[in-house]
């Protein structure tokens, strides 16, 4: 079987699908293209113009919920649970989690103070309510290694790039059950070894580029 991602490089839903095959070392390729131009091919093989995309022997699956499901069905070790109704809702935090990706990004993108003031308090009250699954056992057990890990794996990777600027939140607002959550995962190897070298550069210029209010703040008082 051949197994060949398409990306953006900076996509945190290509990144659960690169920790989803790192954890079952599962050979494939991957290949970068610019959303803001996509290649012609690009368009014809993914009906949503977006990543990330999985070919499977020339076999195009897209959405990033259905790739992931589509490995854990095919390749050992199995990282969603066995008993159904944990399976329903792991699979359910994970699109939660697809929605707090989407709330980190839009604060990152923030044009100006007003607008970031008020997308970070969306991000960080969200944010929050993952302490409660995580106290009750629902997942993040310390011991092993869950689908829904591999999907917030790329949160926490950005939330330590920004951390590492001095951004909010901080540990101080960041309950203490998803802060240790975010520590275990980012030591580990499949998450480390997720996304390029210098993707911290890639993250911070992107965000300029964009006329992030809150990444040209930072830059500006280095």
């Amino acid at each position: 079987m051949t197994l060949k991602l398409v990306s953006f490089v900076l996509c945190p839903f290509v990144q659960r699908a690169v920790i989803t095959l790192r954890e079952k070392q599962v050979d494939f390729s991957i290949e970068y293209i610019d959303l803001s131009a996509p290649p012609e091919w690009f368009r014809v093989i993914s009906p949503l113009g977006k990543v990330p995309v999985l070919q499977v022997d020339g076999e195009v699956i897209f959405e990033s919920s259905v790739i992931i499901d589509y490995l854990d069905e095919v390749f050992a070790p199995r990282l969603h649970p066995k008993d159904p109704l944990k399976r329903a809702q792991h699979k359910a935090w994970i699109e939660y989690g697809s929605g707090l990706l989407m709330d980190q990004h839009a604060m990152s993108a923030a044009q100006d103070e007003a607008d970031y003031l008020q997308k970070s308090a969306v991000f960080r009250r969200n944010l929050s309510r993952l302490a409660s699954p995580i106290g009750s056992g629902l997942f993040a057990e310390k011991g092993g290694f869950s689908m829904v890990d591999a999907a917030y794996a790329p949160l926490f990777t950005r939330m330590d790039i920004l951390g590492d600027l001095g951004h909010v939140p901080s540990e101080a607002d960041v309950p203490e059950a998803v802060s240790e959550w975010g520590k275990r995962l980012l030591q580990r190897p499949s998450v480390a070894d997720s996304v390029v070298a210098g993707f911290e550069l890639e993250y911070i210029d992107y965000f300029i580029e964009k006329k992030s209010w809150l990444l040209q703040r930072i830059k500006a008082s280095r």
